[in-house]
């Protein structure tokens, strides 16, 4: 069943889908956030499979509605899962992330999904203080998991959001 949701506004930034002609401007965000960034034929895999959902976060009034956040996701078997979600750097701190969240929620509930997970590096105070904010709770933890040059590798922690109780 495909839903359509109309644009919503937060700030001064709109949510809508992801398009193909997103995928170079994803490529570029990824890459300012991830030691091994998807490819753009990573991100036309994905966009390419009906299970997966994306939003883009664009700024109003620029000429053209180039993203500065997006985030994907993928639904299996009444459930979803946050594949990657990035704001770019010169946009952080503007509620661009929630939003994007926001978008995918919405989605979700109205197609009845009973749980959201996610995984997101131990040390990413940022993401894990939102997480927390929208009702996630730390369910695993998956040591080493992120790459990080330089330094240690990263721990994974995955959290979980459950949707059917909120019906």
């Amino acid at each position: 069943m495909a839903l359509s949701f109309p644009p919503f506004r937060r700030r001064d930034f709109t949510v809508r889908r992801l398009e193909a002609d997103d995928i170079p401007i994803l490529t570029a965000i990824h890459e300012q956030h991830f030691a091994r960034p998807w490819t753009d034929s990573e991100f036309e895999s994905l966009l390419a499979q009906d299970a997966v959902i994306g939003f883009a976060a664009v700024e109003e009034g620029t000429a053209r509605a180039e993203p500065c956040g997006f985030i994907l996701a993928r639904r299996a078997a009444g459930e979803a899962e946050i594949l990657t979600i990035a704001v770019a750097r010169a946009y952080r701190r503007r509620g661009i992330g929630r939003a994007l969240m926001d978008a995918v929620l919405r989605m979700l509930h109205a197609e009845r999904v009973e749980a959201l997970f996610l995984e997101v590096d131990e040390k990413n105070t940022a993401a894990l203080a939102l997480y927390g904010r929208l009702g996630f709770r730390q369910v695993g933890r998956r040591p080493d998991y992120y790459d990080n040059p330089g330094s240690p590798r990263g721990n994974a922690l995955v959290m979980r959001r459950d949707l059917r109780q909120e019906r």
